[in-house]
């Protein structure tokens, strides 16, 4: 990514040490249910945007990383523990994890991987009964509540 090209889109982790910009749209964006997706993320299936690398960079802080098979690593930030992104070794491409984007419902999966592993009950989470976080707690301790996370921009 050069200097002079304009993010299409942005994120970073929880605690804001750890930054990225885009400066073209994903290629491919996904949901992987493979177990070592599942682990990695702490949650039932991970979601990735895949990006050619040309078009990304790290615009602030510089992640940590686990190598979590023989040919990929794992990005995350070391202060606050938020997973980043999965990335093949010496491979062109890098996928970020649409969770830590600051506009996530601008990268909308369009395919899955790993469906030997999916849960199966994923497949009816959308018909569980819902709440707004605002319904969960009242607003009576919402308005105690004071967010530590980095807000959704640079």
């Amino acid at each position: 990514m050069t200097e002079t090209s304009k993010p299409v889109l942005t994120g970073g982790c929880q605690c804001g040490a750890v930054r990225f910009a885009l400066t073209a749209s994903p290629t491919k964006i996904s949901i992987c249910h493979c177990r070592m997706c599942q682990k990695a993320s702490g949650a039932p299936f991970a979601s990735f945007a895949d990006i050619e690398k040309t078009d990304f960079a790290w615009t602030k802080g510089t992640p940590s990383a686990f190598q979590s098979s023989s040919i990929a690593m794992r990005d995350f930030c070391a202060a606050c523990g938020t997973p980043l992104s999965f990335r093949r070794i010496d491979g062109p491409r890098i996928e970020i994890m649409t969770g830590t984007f600051d506009r996530p419902d601008h990268v909308v999966p369009t395919r899955q991987y790993g469906t030997e592993s999916r849960l199966g009950w994923v497949v009816g989470i959308a018909n569980l009964p819902s709440q707004t976080t605002q319904q969960n707690y009242g607003p009576e301790k919402m308005a105690t509540i004071v967010s530590h996370q980095h807000p959704d921009h640079d």
